[in-house]
């Protein structure tokens, strides 16, 4: 472990880790500044190009009822700001440099939302005043054409700001104990993030995992001011360290002064989840944390979006999943499917169906057995894989590609039409792998085991099998519809990516 150590006068050489701005140069464009204007700027591409086409989808009708082809260029011209204006009031435009993993997805209801109140606002308005009279199918199909415009300018400009330099931040961690250490793994294993770990900030460091071995140690906690200068930091993650709390609340008023995105880990961090809410008593900041359990008004509701939508997706693979059927079958002698016990909400036994990947009459002792290897608090992830057990030798070629593109797993739709699982929830559980769970991880069970989720979504191959489990009580302490909806809106493009085969 490389170590740094800056004298007050900020005049070290610390080694230079990438990326690093050198002292003393000229603050760069920041990951806020670089987005909101991104962002304004796909909104107004987003909104001109739906005018656009609305206009020449319906050319004989007017949008604005008669006024005349420049007048109501002119009114959607003025309407231009007060949806700039709307947005930020919607927070569309202040999330990215605050949260490491906004994307897109995390902002379809919002920007849904607004673009509906937007435009019926302005009809119903119209209407009422009598100024104009719009044609409802034009108004309608220029809501369409809105909503779908300004989430694709969206989408594209926040894949542009990512490739320009200012959207990376320089961060360093307060804390080099085992919570500020998985945070470091994290960050590290998700370069798109954009996250630069610059090192670590702690009086006394922990030994560090080979895995962060690498990372410099910068200093103390009473060097943090210099430190912040000397690397040009935009990002400080204050995680536990052995400084006293008064202390380190100095510290924290001390950065607020320097431009610089802080995070503060909660010391019950492990009872935090998304849907914390943050409320107060006389000035008090409290978390409010919501019980773990699905109403049955939210389970009808879930259960409904399930059918409908295993049932469409079914109808629209079938052709794919005829082909795949029928290459499993040619590839190698055995069924199609592989069928196996999981277990479903409340502990529930049900036949989980996967398209067969491995050869007939496989033994599957072997992945109990690395279970009991890989499931302790000091493990790693091998390589870039979660389960990474070399089965190199049972997996047919067919079943190769199918893991690769998570094809395999297809069929598991039948299973959502059946009750059994759902869209999105808790990778479903194989019974020998309860002797291994933390009492907190049967907290999974309170909701349905899902397709995909938030592990899947999140973490994919690059957490250990505890930190997966960890991530299945999360989403089981934190879920809603709208969680749902961000993770399935995500999914598909994972579902492309390659994985290595487990």
């Amino acid at each position: 472990m490389d170590v740094v150590r800056l004298r007050r006068n900020g005049t070290a050489a610390p080694s230079a880790p990438t990326e690093k701005p050198r002292a003393g140069q000229v603050r760069r464009i920041r990951r806020g500044w670089l987005v909101r204007r991104a962002l304004v700027a796909a909104d107004i591409t987003g909104l001109l190009a739906a005018f656009a086409a609305t206009e020449l989808l319906f050319p004989e009708k007017d949008l604005t009822g008669g006024v005349g082809a420049a007048t109501e260029a002119l009114i959607f011209a003025l309407t231009l700001p007060v949806w700039i204006i709307a947005a930020k009031l919607y927070g569309l435009y202040d999330r990215d440099e605050e949260r490491a993993t906004h994307s897109a997805a995390d902002e379809v209801l919002n920007v849904f939302h607004l673009v509906t109140v937007v435009v019926w606002l302005y009809y119903a308005i119209s209407w009422l005043f009598g100024l104009i009279r719009p044609d409802q199918m034009k108004l309608a199909t220029f809501w369409l054409l809105a909503l779908l415009g300004v989430i694709a300018a969206r989408l594209a400009a926040r894949a542009l700001a990512r490739r320009h330099p200012g959207y990376v931040q320089n961060t360093v961690i307060v804390g080099a104990g085992d919570v500020g250490q998985l945070i470091g793994r994290k960050l590290r294993q998700h370069p798109e993030y954009r996250i630069n770990l610059l090192g670590y900030v702690d009086a006394t460091p922990k030994t560090f995992r080979h895995d962060l071995a690498d990372v410099p140690h910068l200093g103390e906690p009473d060097e943090i001011v210099d430190i912040v200068r000397l690397h040009n930091v935009d990002r400080v993650i204050v995680a536990f360290s052995q400084e006293r709390s008064e202390r380190m609340l100095q510290l924290v008023g001390a950065l607020r002064t320097h431009d610089v995105q802080i995070d503060v880990v909660p010391r019950l961090y492990e009872a935090v989840s998304p849907n914390t809410v943050v409320h107060g008593i006389e000035g008090l900041p409290l978390l409010g944390l919501t019980p773990s359990r699905i109403s049955r008004s939210s389970r009808l509701v879930k259960r409904g979006l399930d059918i409908v939508g295993a049932s469409l997706l079914l109808v629209l693979i079938a052709p794919l999943m005829l082909i795949i059927a029928v290459l499993v079958r040619r590839d190698s002698p055995g069924p199609v499917f592989f069928r196996q016990v999981r277990l479903g909400m409340n502990m529930r036994e049900f036949t989980m169906l996967k398209f067969r990947t491995m050869r007939d009459g496989t033994d599957h002792a072997p992945h109990r057995e690395y279970l009991t290897r890989i499931l302790t608090p000091h493990a790693l992830p091998d390589s870039s894989n979660l389960y990474k057990l070399d089965r190199s030798d049972v997996i047919t070629s067919v079943g190769r590609q199918l893991r690769r593109m998570s094809l395999d797993e297809l069929p598991q739709l039948l299973n959502v039409i059946r009750g059994d699982m759902s869209l999105i929830g808790p990778r479903p559980s194989i019974p020998y792998e309860l002797t291994l769970y933390a009492p907190h991880h049967f907290e999974r069970f309170g909701v349905p085991a899902g397709l995909t989720g938030l592990w899947q979504v999140e973490a994919r191959a690059h957490s250990t099998f505890g930190e997966a489990l960890d991530l299945d009580v999360l989403y089981a302490r934190s879920w809603s519809l709208g969680l749902d909806m961000r993770l399935l809106l995500r999914t598909p493009a994972l579902m492309f990516r390659k994985r290595e085969t487990s």
